[in-house]
């Protein structure tokens, strides 16, 4: 399972919104067939390892990332072609939490006479996925915060100075975060003061094919300008805002701009309306770079789920920025807590991952 498991990573970048899913074929101690979910609206992991395996499947135990499906969605059920090639055994990391498949798969596999397990590194499967899990349990997707600071934890110098906090390997490792992403999302301060483009450029040969993230701004009172540098950027940009105003409307969507209008909340946008709106549009992983405010926002809303924070080895002093805007926390028992689960160096920097206390 755990071979399977890797074989799922190399769907990392090119499934959404499908999961990623690996699946290997074992007769007899010896590997016959593997295969991973290459892209979506493409074969499934079971079907790239039954072709290779070829006659050699009958009798065989399929391990599998993901509970086979059993309807008919983009793909034909992956549960026929697994009955049909007369497979003994499926083991299954984690059920499927599509409510379409939903352990309808495994039992498919039973009454076919097919032995069934699942559970096997069913928590590494699920963290492989944990966009899509959350997607299918909650309608939302799964926020990963991205920031970078100083020592000190400082984001910008007091004038709004920001480039370059981290080196060049931390921004490389972003670059292969956002790649993995449904959604790259920020707030329409961060686009009038930084004019960023908010693309994905891995550094690798993938850089002219890779799929680009859909760009996601939001915009409560419309002041998103046609002349910014990510309208200019391949990909798609949706543009979420909380007023009507037909003139400026118009000139962003001759510029390709996809527009939608929420809910406020005051004067601005209902956050948990936004993410419940990116789930119908089936976004898995949405990946957040913002300034202070909006940061703080989703956060005091329990809407962000990991926190991706590159340190750099150097002090910007007290005036400068901060991390999150969080009013209101006046005492040691207000604070937000973290779990870190990941330390590690990137090139001069340090990459923490954390995910919030509940």
């Amino acid at each position: 399972m755990a071979r399977a498991l890797r074989l799922a990573e190399r769907g990392l970048m090119s499934t959404d919104p499908n999961p990623r899913v690996g699946c290997m074929l074992v007769k007899a101690g010896d590997i016959i067939g593997e295969g991973w979910h290459e892209r979506v609206g493409e074969p499934h992991a079971e079907i790239h390892a039954l072709q290779q395996a070829g006659e050699r499947a009958a009798g065989a135990t399929a391990y599998v990332t993901l509970e086979p499906c059993c309807h008919h969605g983009r793909t034909p059920p992956c549960t026929e072609a697994l009955i049909a090639a007369g497979v003994a055994r499926v083991v299954a990391a984690m059920q499927d939490p599509n409510p379409h498949v939903a352990g309808k798969g495994l039992a498919a596999l039973r009454q076919a006479g097919i032995d069934t397990d699942s559970g096997v590194l069913a928590a590494e499967a699920e963290q492989l996925n944990a966009g899509f899990v959350m997607r299918m349990r909650h309608g939302r997707p799964r926020v990963r915060c991205k920031l970078a600071m100083s020592i000190d934890g400082r984001t910008a110098m007091a004038s709004g100075e920001s480039q370059w906090i981290t080196g060049a390997a931390a921004r490389r490792d972003v670059h292969r975060l956002r790649a993995r992403s449904s959604a790259i999302m920020t707030g329409i301060d961060t686009v009038l003061a930084d004019d960023p483009s908010l693309t994905a450029r891995p550094g690798d040969d993938t850089d002219e094919t890779i799929r680009q993230p859909l760009r996601v701004v939001l915009d409560s009172r419309l002041r998103m300008q046609p002349d910014a540098k990510l309208l200019q950027m391949p990909g798609k940009t949706l543009l979420v805002t909380g007023v009507t105003d037909t003139e400026k409307a118009a000139r962003l969507l001759r510029k390709g701009v996809e527009i939608v209008t929420l809910p406020l909340q005051g004067q601005r946008l209902d956050l948990p309306a936004v993410l419940q709106y990116l789930g119908t549009l089936e976004m898995n992983e949405v990946h957040l770079e913002a300034g202070a405010t909006l940061c703080g926002a989703l956060l005091q809303a329990g809407l962000i789920d990991e926190l991706i924070i590159y340190m750099a080895p150097h002090l910007m002093g007290d005036a400068a920025r901060g991390l999150f805007t969080l009013p209101g926390l006046a005492t040691m028992a207000q604070r937000v807590n973290l779990s870190v689960n990941d330390i590690r160096a990137v090139g001069d920097d340090w990459r923490i991952s954390a995910t919030i206390d509940n």
